[in-house]
């Protein structure tokens, strides 16, 4: 059977966006073995676990919560559903009626988001204005037995509600919580045509690791 495969992911390099803060690294790209001295060629990388296309883990807010080394491949890996917020503009909140609309009856165990977010990847608003989901729909999702869940955007959260704020990640945390992978800054959602795809996330097996940086696809049958 003819497959379509669509590459998700943001590529990695020096001078990439980094979430503000200094508890997330620039990404630097090191050449270390030359083919003129040492006959062969190597790097060392320095980045972190939240660089770029990513994954996280719950013990990136919950302490004591599961790492990437102990997710299981079958969460990682199998069918997800596409819901289009591509209309949706900076600072909009995603609520539980929206979902529905686009949901119906359907519980998928993993769901990508599309905002079409990724467009704004390198911009200054890229962290600062995106579009996210309410609280009530980030519980909504896990009473409805959502188990993964991914998007374009950098975080599920309100950009207002970041480190400092009142309420801190309080969708990290309920989702995370709640056992739900989070998978964020995807790209290329667009390319997408169609609504279920098989979805492949795959973090490095870093122990004890809050998150990774991962390759994601997506494969749709013809």
């Amino acid at each position: 059977m003819a497959r379509r495969i669509v590459d998700l992911t943001l590529p990695i390099q020096e001078e990439m966006p980094t979430f503000p803060g200094g508890w997330h690294p620039a990404v630097q790209v090191t050449l270390l073995g030359r083919h003129e001295v040492e006959n062969r060629e190597t790097r060392r990388l320095v980045l972190g676990t939240h660089t770029g296309t990513h994954c996280d883990a719950p013990r990136h807010f919950i302490p004591g919560g599961d790492t990437v080394d102990r997710f299981s491949l079958h969460s990682l890996v199998g069918p997800a559903l596409v819901v289009d917020f591509s209309k949706a503009q900076g600072g909009h909140e995603v609520d539980v009626a929206d979902f529905e609309r686009q949901l119906g009856d359907q519980r998928p165990e993993r769901l990508i988001m599309r905002f079409d977010w990724s467009d704004h990847w390198s911009k200054e608003d890229y962290y600062n204005d995106y579009p996210f989901i309410s609280r009530a729909a980030a519980r909504w999702l896990v009473n409805r037995g959502v188990r993964l869940l991914a998007m374009d955007t950098p975080t599920p959260d309100n950009p207002a509600n970041c480190r400092g704020s009142e309420m801190d990640s309080p969708n990290h945390k309920l989702l995370l919580g709640s056992g739900v992978i989070l998978v964020e800054s995807l790209c290329s959602l667009r390319q997408l045509r169609q609504q279920n795809v098989e979805l492949i996330v795959l973090p490095l097996k870093l122990v004890g690791g809050d998150g990774s940086p991962v390759r994601c696809i997506a494969i749709e049958s013809a």
